[in-house]
């Protein structure tokens, strides 16, 4: 039945692609792909919702709770047993493998994407996982956008930019922010934007938001409502608070990067899921907010009433007034990258997305109630909660518009505008000065082992090296006496000759613009031979560097070829003019 409808849908799509000019066909497909990636975000909500609303059964009385807090470690056991029988243990997480994708596969992402992230993430979160689902809801919407191209055959561009408008929508959906969702995929996504991107973009994120408000209703995962608006004396304390997110951002950040790398360095599976498992369970039961997205908990500060966080801990007993309330909810502000990082580290699917907006909320309100409680002045720790979550966003993801328009959506309006850019501006700064890079763009760096940053060395990382050697350089060997050499020289179309000896190993080179007048010299022919002509090349450049580099030699050496050898053994040679033409290519494909 559903192969049918699909089917039925494709030759429908066709029909309309002869009939429509082809912008017209690619704004229908954006909003194809926005209802789709909308929809996608849709289910996977309610999956985890109802995984969610029979697990926390077992949260209402003490003997319970233990079997609650054990429901993580089943969860992360169900995605690492998905992802290794039903998908052979391939499956890619993260912007990064996006932006991957995009650079070094023409934007095309393996069709099962469209439904391992939903499967994987609604068994972790859904169980209790202390990660997100946004960055899942992305990986879903850029696998359908990029397969919808595929199955259409449109262009790479169209690819890539039908891959971003799906981001977006899941980004969309999720929040009901479609302004989020655009920036987001512009911001993090798309690293060469060009006008033409804009439009299906907000066709689709703004399809997405909709597709969700209409399903949902008013069940969009966070929404607010201000109860005091800005007021400009109270600019010194968000100045302070932004600068305290960039460094709880670079916090975040090297807790995630060094507990993933520590969990990754354990290769038995299973002592994996069990050591993650048992951490997630002593955390959970001294602090249970640590559950899940933790979006419910936000909003229980927003609204002011942090005590009821503390109802369902075993330490319950011993929060008696405001100083114990801080130090428990300061606990949790530092322990929810480290829950996040071992239930992805474990096995588990999700995003730092989630975890980032948690953060912010514990940290705004900890600093306004701080400060309130100092006597120093009456601030609005409501709004304080919601502008550091634009400013742990910011400092987490390098995303600052994104930032800053999320929360102006959610909030339902820009009454905070000035102190939403203002704190997300100096958490950024901060975060940029020590860290360069975010955490996901130290892992495209390593991916693609470049300086993600340099758009010149971005648009290289593009090109593949092996494409660009030429093969068609006929080799002479060290002993040929000149006679063998001219008639090599006169069957070749090329002025350079690299020499080999037995075992493929280059030797030099012999350039025919420097023997030419022994060539045609007969008296030096009976003596000379190739090893007495040739000479050592300017440069070489092995298989393992990156363009940038060969780029660099050329430009050092001034030469136009130079040869390529891969373990000491010859491959070919690399021409300057091949590069840069391949460079203008990929740069005007990028427009």
């Amino acid at each position: 039945m559903i192969k049918r409808l699909l089917a039925k849908l494709r030759n429908f799509s066709l029909y309309l692609r002869d009939k429509l000019s082809q912008r017209q066909f690619f704004i229908l497909s954006s909003i194809l792909v926005g209802i789709s990636s909308g929809l996608a975000a849709v289910i996977l909500k309610y999956f985890v919702h109802s995984i969610e609303s029979l697990v926390t059964r077992y949260s209402e009385n003490y003997e319970e709770f233990f079997f609650f807090a054990l429901c993580p470690m089943i969860g992360v056991t169900l995605t690492v047993l998905f992802v290794r029988y039903a998908l052979r243990g391939h499956f890619k997480k993260g912007s990064a493998n996006i932006v991957y994708a995009i650079a070094k596969k023409s934007s095309e992402i393996p069709g099962k994407q469209m439904y391992s992230h939903l499967v994987t993430s609604a068994l972790t979160v859904g169980f209790g996982g202390s990660v997100g689902l946004e960055s899942p809801m992305v990986s879903t919407g850029s696998a359908i956008g990029s397969n919808y191209a595929s199955t259409y055959k449109l262009t790479y561009k169209e690819r890539t930019i039908l891959l971003a408008c799906g981001a977006a929508a899941g980004i969309a959906a999720a929040f009901n922010a479609p302004i989020a969702g655009v920036l987001f995929a512009i911001e993090v996504l798309l690293t060469d934007i060009s006008a033409a991107a804009f439009i299906p973009l907000i066709i689709a994120a703004a399809t997405g938001a909709l597709v969700s408000k209409i399903i949902l209703k008013g069940g969009i995962v966070l929404s607010f409502s201000l109860t005091q608006p800005f007021n400009y004396h109270n600019m010194p304390y968000y100045i302070a608070l932004g600068i305290l997110a960039g460094f709880m951002s670079l916090y975040f950040a090297r807790v995630f990067e060094w507990i993933e790398r520590k969990m990754a360095g354990v290769k038995n599976v299973w002592l994996k899921i069990v050591s993650g498992g048992v951490i997630l369970f002593g955390l959970l039961i001294l602090f249970p907010p640590l559950f899940g997205e933790g979006y419910e908990t936000i909003k229980t500060l927003s609204n002011l009433t942090p005590h009821e966080l503390t109802k369902s801990s075993i330490i319950h007993g011993f929060i008696k007034n405001d100083v114990h309330l801080l130090l428990f909810l300061g606990a949790l502000l530092f322990l929810k990258a480290f829950a996040a990082a071992i239930t992805i580290g474990s096995g588990g699917n999700g995003g730092s997305f989630g975890p980032s907006l948690f953060v912010g909320a514990y940290l705004g309100f900890i600093f306004a109630r701080l400060v309130n409680l100092s006597g120093i002045a009456s601030i609005p720790e409501s709004n304080f909660t919601l502008v550091a979550m634009a400013g742990i966003l910011a400092g987490v993801f390098y995303s600052p518009l994104t930032a800053i328009f999320l929360i102006a959506e959610i909030t339902g309006g820009y009454e905070l505008m000035i102190p939403l850019m203002t704190v997300s501006a100096l958490s950024i700064t901060v975060t940029r000065y020590i860290e360069p890079l975010s955490l996901e763009g130290k892992k495209l760096s390593a991916m693609l082992k470049v300086n993600v940053e340099d758009r010149d060395q971005f648009i290289l990382s593009k090109l593949e090296f092996a494409e660009l050697i030429e093969t068609n350089f006929s080799s002479l060997r060290p002993e040929q006496n000149i006679q063998s050499l001219i008639k090599v020289i006169a069957s070749s179309s090329r002025n350079i000759f690299p020499v080999l000896n037995e075992k493929q190993e280059l030797l030099g080179v012999v350039h025919l613009d420097k023997i030419r007048s022994i060539i045609f010299n007969a008296d030096q022919h009976s003596d000379a031979t190739v090893n007495s002509l040739m000479e050592e090349p300017a440069e070489v450049i092995s298989t393992e560097e990156h363009l940038h580099d060969a780029l660099r030699k050329f430009q050092d050496t001034q030469q136009w070829n130079l040869p390529v050898v891969e373990k000491n053994k010859y491959v070919g040679f690399l021409s300057k003019s091949s590069i840069l033409t391949k460079y203008r290519d990929e740069f005007v494909r990028s427009m």
